[in-house]
């Protein structure tokens, strides 16, 4: 096994310090509650973390540290890129979904579980990590219209890379060659039975089992239930994510104005600097839209998405200036208690 398969770069080898020259990098693989599974130069192995830390902080993907003595992943090694889904209010803390990610497949297939919004949301999120997505539309051998559906998406960007295909095909294979060479990583995300683990099967040669589609609503069952990391005869890397109905953002503005170009370029024309491009006057987003030269559908989701991010982000300070004080506050109670005991 070669750690360059695994994706392993000058970027991760610059970071190893002298005192560090015999740990043994690792990808992780899996993630559970007490432990890690992770790949090696030597194989795969179930390594647990120093004292007191906890698997909150990792993702698949990760490239740690391990210590070959102890079976203990020393740390973690820091990141290229991350992409990560809206955080829970409460904590102020992002779900972590894939690390160290180089191009993201958002699968959907052309049928009901078609969704703009939702493959805007996916964008967003992908090009605020860093990372770049390909579209990928599934079950074209079950449509009439799979063109249709190719247009919709390839409307969402110029040169937003879009494909067609039939997952259970050998030419689905040959199509996503370009991004599976040896060292990438590539992960796979989208709803449940849009065909994400056929593709898995396909691009590794495993025989993972995949479920039907129910007839109701043309949306599958959940068959990945956890993020999973695997090797791909070409030399990459592919992460497999579970299917995720929401799909939350928060602190993702850069992403969501690369999503939206042709909005986010008119709007330091408009008249005000304020401005909420609705009913203001001067308004250029507006302007383009009377004009026909920017979809009012499209608008009107850059700007739910922009509301979204900037409460979410607000709620989250909040949390964290909640936890920061009561972590505060329980510190300085310690320190008192050990003052009036000195005493």
């Amino acid at each position: 096994m070669s750690l360059a398969q695994l994706g392993w770069s000058d970027h991760w080898h610059d970071q190893i310090s002298e005192d560090e020259a015999g740990l043994l990098p690792a990808r992780l693989t899996g993630i559970h509650r007490a432990h890690v599974r992770a790949i090696t130069a030597d194989g795969p192995g179930k390594f647990t973390l120093m004292p007191h830390e906890t698997t909150g902080d990792l993702a698949v993907g990760d490239w740690v540290l391990i210590d070959p003595e102890t079976d203990r992943v020393a740390r973690r090694l820091d990141r290229r890129s991350c992409l990560q889904r809206g955080a829970a209010h409460d904590t102020g803390l992002r779900q972590l979904i894939a690390a160290n990610i180089d191009t993201l497949f958002i699968t959907t297939s052309c049928n009901a579980d078609f969704n703009v919004a939702r493959l805007e949301r996916y964008l967003a999120l992908a090009h605020d990590a860093g990372i770049a997505p390909v579209i990928l539309l599934t079950k074209a051998d079950l449509c009439d219209t799979p063109a249709d559906y190719a247009t919709q998406a390839q409307a969402l960007g110029a040169d937003l890379a879009v494909l067609t295909l039939d997952a259970r095909t050998e030419d689905a294979v040959a199509q996503l060659a370009p991004w599976c060479g040896p060292g990438q990583s590539i992960a796979l995300a989208g709803s449940s039975g849009v065909g994400k683990t056929t593709l898995v099967n396909a691009l590794t040669g495993e025989t993972g089992a995949t479920q039907g589609i129910r007839e109701d609503d043309a949306r599958g069952r959940h068959t990945t239930t956890s993020r999973s990391l695997h090797l791909l005869p070409t030399g990459g890397v592919l992460i497999d994510t579970p299917g995720m109905r929401g799909l939350g953002v928060a602190d993702v503005a850069a992403g969501i104005a690369a999503t939206f170009p042709e909005i986010t370029a008119l709007i330091g024309q408009c008249k005000y600097r304020d401005c909420l491009h609705g009913i203001e006057p001067g308004c250029a987003v507006q302007a383009a839209v009377a004009a026909g030269e920017i979809d009012a559908a499209r608008v009107e989701r850059w700007r739910k998405l922009q509301v979204e991010d900037q409460v979410n982000q607000a709620s989250i300070e909040k949390a964290q200036a909640r936890i920061r004080k009561a972590q505060g506050g329980g510190k300085a109670a310690k320190r008192a208690r050990a003052r009036s005991t000195r005493e």
